[in-house]
């Protein structure tokens, strides 16, 4: 792993240790970003799947995403595993299944975001055939960074609206979102989030000493909130 990797990895575990750990809730940024100009001209929409609203996060296999098709979720799935990479015995974006996250919610909850990211990807493949003649999907790593970089910055040409440090913003929380917020919304597998920071989910009850420890909790296994039968669908 190297060590621009590292840092990316150390600053979003950083992000989720501080708050506990990452919610489903909508950032209002990012639900502002969701809802294009009145008079921005949207570029041509890219061909997705018809969405199925509270698809259930077990149905998500090859050809029956919510709303992605496979195209569009191994682009996005590429792009939240350079924010958060994986490395040996750690879980990245890809380990946890971060794009069925992303691809439920905008099926649900984030629904305005349908047509942010269309566009938005749109305007992700068209920068990259034009400055390395290649899919997002097919740059190597080095190349999937500079791109990512150059959309952070915002000098990524070509982006409209969104505009390029939007785009990268939002699937940044959305990646963090799809890594640290409960299984039940078809992110963190396994609990794999929640591990990696110690985080102990939706428990009971917690010992004296687990109130007084400022470590990890690693004491009895994790739960969720289908685990204490409280179910919420996407």
């Amino acid at each position: 792993m190297s060590t621009h990797d590292k840092g990316r990895r150390a600053f979003l575990i950083n992000t989720a240790a501080g708050v506990g750990a990452a919610t489903t809730a909508l950032l209002p940024e990012t639900q502002a970003q969701a809802q294009a100009p009145a008079a921005a001209a949207q570029p041509q929409s890219m061909s997705m799947a018809m969405p199925m609203p509270h698809a259930p996060a077990g149905l998500q296999g090859a050809g029956q995403r919510a709303f992605f098709n496979e195209e569009n979720a191994a682009t996005v799935a590429a792009f939240s595993e350079r924010i958060m990479p994986g490395a040996p015995g750690k879980p990245g974006a890809n380990d946890v299944d971060v794009v069925n996250y992303i691809d439920l919610a905008l099926s649900g909850p984030y629904k305005d975001f349908r047509e942010f990211y269309r566009t938005g990807l749109n305007q992700l493949e068209a920068y990259c055939q034009g400055a390395y003649k290649k899919s997002f999907t097919d740059l190597t790593d080095a190349q999937k960074d500079e791109v990512i970089g150059a959309l952070e910055s915002g000098k990524a040409t070509g982006f409209e609206w969104p505009r390029a440090q939007q785009f990268f913003a939002t699937l940044r929380t959305h990646t963090i979102e799809g890594m640290f917020a409960d299984p039940v919304y078809g992110g963190n597998k396994d609990f794999a989030g929640w591990r990696l920071v110690g985080f102990p989910g939706a428990q009971e009850t917690f010992t004296p000493a687990d109130l007084q420890s400022s470590g990890p909790y690693t004491r009895t296994q994790i739960m969720g909130m289908q685990s204490t039968g409280r179910r919420t669908a996407p």
